[in-house]
């Protein structure tokens, strides 16, 4: 299964990793976020409600990774690597490989993110 996160003019794809956090997040699509900035590295935003924690846990990421943030309750998506870990932990929700240079933008971007057709 596919994801589409739209930011302006520009589409990125993401794959689902099949897990009980993952389909929690599909349960709340079509979501439209203001994503803030976050370490010039990743662009998150407060979700709806808090999801299931049934996914795998991680303090690494990979770019192009779309994450469940505890225990803030956030969605991520991570445009740069800085080489850092994030100490409070993630859950990997999706995998993006392309066109992320739109979430690159400094400050907050609208992003709208669906099942993709």
């Amino acid at each position: 299964m596919k994801l589409r996160l739209e930011v302006g003019n520009s589409r990125i794809t993401a794959s689902v990793i099949d897990s009980g956090t993952a389909r929690d997040f599909l349960s709340l699509l079509p979501l439209q976020l203001r994503m803030g900035d976050l370490h010039r590295r990743e662009k998150c935003a407060h979700l709806p409600r808090p999801l299931s924690e049934s996914g795998t846990l991680t303090k690494n990421y990979e770019v192009g990774d779309l994450a469940y943030r505890l225990p803030e309750g956030d969605i991520a998506v991570f445009y740069r690597h800085d080489g850092q870990t994030v100490p409070t932990g993630l859950i990997t929700i999706a995998k993006a490989n392309s066109h992320l240079k739109a979430l690159s933008a400094e400050g907050p971007v609208d992003v709208t993110i669906d099942l993709a057709k």
